[in-house]
């Protein structure tokens, strides 16, 4: 017998029957009875469809999926895989306190550099692919160890190469490279975290002296949660608002945020220089191997030199320049420079995902829990409840993954061609991406931890650990995608709703990747058609931020609705490139059951539209399920495609401590 989804079966017959009927108005008549008389689904089907999804299992070659999903940097994950597992010194036990994890990180890194050879810094502005690849293997050993290399080269680094000039490359480059010149990045403040532009640490020009003052005004503008100045930290740019001296009654004249770079310890003695002042964050829910800490300047004078003056310059005699016209675009193309950042944590966060995932599927495989009467029992992956938590969970994943790594390409591509279409593109799915994929990822640790039950709580899981540490690294942000990103094709999908195809209910329909994403994308439509309609009237009485604010619920539902579709068309796109058989089917299945899924928990904006008729949205229930037994089928196959080393998942007890660090990751850069 076919093993095709039971439940489907009678309509999928009703519906090819009228595609091959040559007879326009047969047709119409054909669909016209299927939209009065809908099929009605005989309950015997659905305890078939339970025992056909056992049996349709596809043959999945891991090694094949593996290579397709890891590309071309696969070889340098290895390297540093291996590295690693070769030094048993250099492998983070479960239990470290505090100041042995953060020397141990430290190790970590120098042994990644001047060991193995391996010199992140080279690939952060020519090959960032590669960078975040390094960065993936790198946070997957240990997320402390791949916040403070990305702190170190990403920011740090990256601060001068992309904000500073060849002056600053010459004399800081092999510093930053080989890890003589560690460093911080200080943006983040006590009172000012995502509004830089409210920055109040100031950077006053002595014309004097050739020199810049940097003060710290009040405790408001402590510099906050900074990575790297506990302890390691030699050097910091440091944001502040540059003030030059006038000669009316102001006195001073604010020139806006800049970026300057500041030592702070000595680089022989590593005592803290004078007038700086340095606070240990201590210890925290997770992420203890970044030595987090609060900078406080007091008058602190350093060379006119130490300007990162890509965008802004000030001349022997205190006049300014700038190849920019205003402070806001100063600002804009400042932070526009730090886009990096963004990609990485969206980047960074589908790794951690794919750690929670295959901790918690390869726990629900080995872990077995009643059953049949008298007869052994079965895995609580079986469970129907189990599958619902964790196969949406496992086709997201895979969905994140294609997302961010075209993310990480059309970033590569920015950073190369300086187009200013593709940058536009980079900023908004940055943006996106950045607060969908890091937000997603923070619940689903949650889930993947109660679903390991007690030994999700163990501290070996990693569970714990992954959580807290990403809740505070990750969240906070809106999802900011631009406005014309978002209206890109919205006449396309406003029409009124066929009432005939509203009812198809076929598998082949259903599985259609161009009915899938038409779906997404009218809902992404209707919605910003609804919220522009909203704006318009708000602002008549309450302003742009009024209105703004009124909406805001609904922008964010819009925002959401958009980066889904955007992952969608992404997945779908890359089933379709995936040259081996096995594989592409595999990952088609996934990726039916991630659009489904999608449009199942929110079907009922399909249905007060008419998008959807009563019996398409039951049919869609229905095949979810079944996509799901499939999905299960194989999904010890799907997590074993990650290839991720036993020493990072460490099933079935690794989730705690991945949790715990995981809810602190937004946070722990300090930007």
């Amino acid at each position: 017998m076919e093993c095709r989804n039971p439940t489907l079966q009678s309509s999928n017959s009703s519906n090819q029957s009228a595609e091959d009927d040559d007879q326009p108005a047969t047709r119409r008549i054909q669909r016209l009875q299927l939209h009065l008389n809908p099929l009605v689904v005989p309950r015997e089907n659905v305890l078939e469809l339970l025992s056909c999804a056992a049996k349709a299992k596809l043959s999945v070659n891991t090694q094949q999926l593996s290579d397709y999903m890891r590309g071309k940097h696969r070889d340098i994950q290895e390297r540093i895989f291996d590295y690693y597992k070769s030094r048993p010194d250099l492998q983070t036990p479960v239990e470290i306190s505090m100041d042995e994890h953060r020397e141990l990180c430290m190790r970590q890194l120098l042994g990644l550099v001047r060991e193995a050879g391996i010199r992140p810094f080279g690939y952060v502005a020519d090959d960032p692919a590669m960078y975040f690849a390094v960065a993936e293997a790198v946070g997957s050993v240990d997320m402390s160890l791949g916040i403070k290399m990305g702190v170190q080269y990403s920011l740090w680094g990256g601060s001068v190469l992309n904000l500073g000039t060849k002056k600053h490359r010459d004399k800081y480059y092999e510093g930053i490279d080989n890890l003589e010149y560690t460093g911080c990045f200080a943006m983040t403040e006590l009172h000012h975290g995502s509004n830089v532009q409210g920055l109040q640490t100031v950077a006053t020009f002595d014309p004097l002296t050739d020199e810049f003052i940097i003060d710290t005004p009040n405790d408001g503008a402590i510099k906050w949660w900074i990575g790297n100045a506990a302890v390691h930290g030699k050097f910091a740019t440091v944001f502040a608002k540059l003030m030059l001296p006038t000669h009316d009654t102001k006195g001073v004249s604010d020139m806006g945020v800049h970026a300057f770079i500041v030592p702070i310890r000595d680089l022989k003695t590593h005592q803290t220089l004078p007038g700086i002042e340095i606070h240990d964050c201590g210890h925290k829910v997770g992420l203890n191997g970044v030595d987090n800490g609060a900078l406080r300047f007091r008058s602190v004078r350093i060379p006119r030199d130490d300007l990162l003056n890509r965008f802004g310059d000030v001349s022997r005699d205190g006049k300014y320049s700038s190849p920019l016209p205003s402070i806001n675009k100063r600002f804009a193309a400042t932070l526009g420079e730090l886009v990096g950042g963004r990609v990485a944590l969206a980047y960074s966060s589908v790794g951690v995902l794919k750690v929670a995932s295959t901790i918690a599927i390869r726990y629900s495989l080995l872990r077995h829990q009643f059953g049949p009467l008298k007869q052994p029992e079965v895995s609580i992956l079986d469970y129907q409840s189990h599958q619902h938590k964790l196969m949406p969970m496992l086709a997201s994943t895979y969905a994140f993954h294609f997302s961010t790594l075209y993310l990480v390409e059309k970033y590569s591509e920015m950073k190369k061609s300086h187009d200013e279409e593709v940058v536009g593109d980079v900023h908004a799915l940055s943006a996106g991406l950045k607060a969908y994929v890091t937000s997603y990822t923070a619940k689903s640790l949650s889930i993947c931890r109660e679903s390991c039950g007690g030994h999700g709580y163990a501290a070996v899981n990693r569970f714990g650990d992954l959580l807290k540490q990403y809740q505070q690294k990750f969240q906070g942000g809106t999802l900011a995608v631009t406005w014309n990103y978002l209206r890109e094709s919205m006449n396309s999908y406003l029409s009124q709703p066929n009432p005939v195809t509203a009812r198809w209910e076929s598998e082949d329909h259903l599985r259609d990747p161009n009915f899938q994403l038409d779906a997404f994308r009218y809902r992404t439509s209707r919605l910003l058609h609804s919220v522009a309609v909203r704006l318009r009237k708000h602002s008549k009485n309450l302003g742009s931020f009024g209105a703004w604010n009124r909406c805001l619920n609904h922008l964010l539902t819009l925002a959401e609705s958009h980066i889904e579709s955007v992952i969608l068309a992404r997945f779908i796109q890359s089933v379709q490139s995936c040259p081996d058989p096995s594989s592409r089917a595999a990952l088609k299945l996934v990726c039916d059951l991630y659009a489904l899924d999608r449009i199942w928990n929110d079907i009922g904006t399909y249905r007060n539209v008419d998008y959807m008729a009563p019996n398409k949205a039951k049919a869609i229930h229905k095949l979810t399920e079944y996509l799901s037994f499939q999905v299960r089928n194989i999904a010890k196959e799907l997590v074993d495609a990650f290839d991720l080393p036993d020493e990072v998942t460490r099933a079935p007890i690794g989730m705690q401590s991945t949790a715990e660090a995981y809810s602190q990751y937004t946070q722990n850069v300090g930007f």
